[in-house]
Formats: C-alpha cells, structure tokens, sequence
C-alpha cells in the first residue's frame, strides 16, 4: 500500500487523500460518517482511538481536536437521541469522559507521529493507534473511582476493544487511500493550483 506521506520538510507523518484546504472537511466528514455508523453498530464501542489516529495524522493537532470533539458529539447525539440512553448523572459523565478521552488520544496521537522518526507509514500508524489507544483507555479507567465500570477493564474487553480500533484504522485508511486515487485534481502527491 502507497500511502501519500509527505516528506519530514512537508508537515511530517501526515496522510494526504484530499488537496489541504479540503483536508479538515474531509476528515470531519469521513469521521462523523464513521461515527454514525459505529454508533448504530456498536453503541459504547465506538473506536475513537482509530479517528484520533487518523484525525492526527491528516491535520494539524488544532484542527484533528475540533473534528474528533465533532464526531464524539455525532456519537453522543446518536446516543441520546436514537438509541435512547438513559439521561441521568452517570450516562451523561461518561459521555464526557469518553470525550475528554478521545481528545487525549487525538493529543497523543499527535504528539507520537511529530516525535517518531520518518518510518514507513503503517508502522507509524500503528505506533499512533498504540498511543492513542492507551491515553483513550487511561482516561477511562481514571473514571471508574468516580463512576463505576471497572469490570468493563479486563484483559479480554480491552484486548477486543484494541483489536476493533484497529480493524476501523485499517478501514479509515483504506477510504483515506480509494479518496487519494480517486482523486481527480491530484496527480502523484500533487494538488491542482
């Protein structure tokens, strides 16, 4: 797989299926559509550490914040209004939470793709969903003194639950990949003037 990673001198680690000034569009579209359809599929296991990563490595760190914290607000709104989860204090703390975690995975994302050295791309991907995966999982898990849910932190949910985040990251860029060859306006990395 070629993935268009730009050079170290060129914005580093970062993923490139659309021209720049649509980048941030892009990915607010792809990770909300994302969201939705995790949200139906899986309700609280939605993969926000895969739309960390790729949020992280398609923009700026800013930018990959306000598109994560749009779709974690796709996610709760689905939540609440479709799927009816309860409104009540530990329903709506946890919401919070997961999100204040998928900002800390967006961030650490982030800063893992700026620290490691140029490697190829699904290895530094793969480092990216690592670190992002555990900040998610450590927020988390901060929570349960306060809300509860420590029995969702076994061995075997948080191992599925990686494994799912994962297999959504291999999706995302996949459709990252299909977009950046469809792409009628580039030619080999370039953007149209």
């Amino acid at each position: 797989m070629a993935l268009d990673v730009r050079p170290p001198s060129a914005d580093r680690f970062r993923l490139h299926p659309v021209e720049p000034r649509h980048a941030a569009i892009f990915c607010f579209a792809l990770l909300t559509l994302s969201c939705a359809l995790a949200s139906f599929a899986l309700a609280c296991a939605t993969p926000f550490a895969a739309f960390a990563v790729i949020a992280a490595a398609a923009l700026p760190q800013r930018p990959a914040l306000l598109v994560v914290a749009g779709a974690w607000l796709v996610n709760q709104t689905i939540g609440f209004g479709a799927l009816h989860y309860p409104i009540n204090f530990s329903t709506i703390a946890w919401g919070f939470v997961i999100g204040v975690a998928a900002l800390a995975a967006t961030a650490a994302s982030a800063a893992a793709l700026r620290a490691l050295p140029l490697k190829p791309a699904p290895l530094m991907l793969a480092l990216g969903l690592i670190c992002a995966y555990c900040a998610y999982e450590l927020v988390l898990l901060a929570a349960t003194p306060y809300l509860g849910g420590v029995g969702a932190f076994t061995s075997p949910i948080v191992a599925r639950l990686g494994l799912l985040s994962a297999v959504w990251l291999i999706g995302l860029v996949a459709a990252c990949e299909i977009v950046r060859l469809l792409n009628p306006f580039r030619r080999r990395g370039h953007a149209a003037p």
